[in-house]
């Protein structure tokens, strides 16, 4: 057994993958339709969704770093 126990690395490395391109989708279509839907968006509407951009990108691009090539090279 591996220092941080039975870790599927691919699963992790993928499914976060995953996670911040999803993040993503969601902020860019919510500043995108939201306007559409809403009429406007309040000041907190369009923070939020440029937050969720900014978290699906650190998010996509730190997954693979962490789970795909630092955690396995410490087992």
């Amino acid at each position: 057994m591996g220092r941080y126990g039975d870790l599927d690395y691919p699963k992790l490395t993928r499914n976060g993958f995953l996670l911040g391109v999803g993040l993503l989708v969601a902020g860019l279509l919510g500043e995108a339709l939201g306007p559409a839907v809403l009429g406007s968006l309040p000041a907190w509407g369009h923070t939020l969704f440029l937050d969720l951009e900014m978290l699906g990108i650190v998010v996509g691009l730190f997954a693979p770093i962490v789970f795909g090539i630092a955690l396995p090279l410490t087992e």
